[in-house]
Formats: structure tokens, sequence, C-alpha cells
């Protein structure tokens, strides 16, 4: 892939997202990709990112994602993004990166990686707490 198919890729990636378009994300996966996600309980076929995109519309209307950086090495493309969302009225900040593996400039894998604590504190009503507390400096 050259670097302008890349940067296509993450704009059409980044894009899709913004507007949380089903058809845009489909049109980016190879028909046999594969996610890996800490969201999921399983991994999901690249098949079925039209039907989660409707779940995330539907679950988190007002989930913002947007890209910070990226960079790619042959056939692998990484991006680092940033989330938020308001959940009982406290906004939820994470960020996180994605992996992605392309074949013919489509995702054949995605791997993605992120804190899931703030949202699990979240949804069990604990505050999220550092494991270790630095003295000061």
């Amino acid at each position: 892939m050259t670097e302008q198919d890349v940067q296509d890729f993450v704009t059409r990636f980044a894009a899709a997202w913004a507007a949380r378009d089903g058809a845009a994300f489909l049109a980016l996966w190879h028909p046999e990709g594969v996610l890996h996600s800490p969201l999921y309980d399983r991994p999901v076929a690249g098949k079925e990112l039209g039907r989660l995109t409707e779940l995330v519309r539907e679950t988190a209307p007002d989930h913002v994602w947007q890209l910070l950086d990226w960079t790619a090495r042959g056939d692998v493309v990484i991006v680092e993004w940033q989330a938020t969302r308001i959940v009982g009225g406290r906004r939820i900040d994470w960020s996180g990166v994605d992996k992605f593996r392309l074949r013919d400039g489509r995702i054949a894998e995605e791997r993605v990686y992120f804190d899931s604590a703030p949202l699990r504190a979240t949804r069990t009503g604990i505050a999220v707490e550092p494991l270790m507390k630095l003295d000061p400096v």
C-alpha cells in the first residue's frame, strides 16, 4: 500500500466514526475480516459492523470518537483515538489504539486496545482509582 492509500483508509475510517455510518464501516471491511475488542464477548465478523454501529448509536447516542494520530508499516495501520460520552450527568473520557491488518485495502483484522476501567466503573458506580499513588513531586 502506498502512503496515499493508507491516508485514504484512515480518512474514511475517521469519517465513518464521525457519521456513525454503518454502510461506510462495512465498506472498509474485507468480507472475511474479524474485529477483536474488549467491548464484546467474542470476535466480531466484519459483516456485523453495520449492526454494531447501529447498536452504539442506540446505546450511546452522545458517544464521540476522535482520531488523534496514525502510523503504518506495510499492511499494518495503527490509529490512536479518544472517545467521550456522558453517563449519569458525568463526562467519561477514554483513549485507545486500533491495530489494523489490511488486505486489498480493506480490514482483514482489527484489534482494539484501550483501558476499559472508566466504562466498567460507570457501569458499577465505583470510582476509578489509580493502582499506585505516587508521592508529590
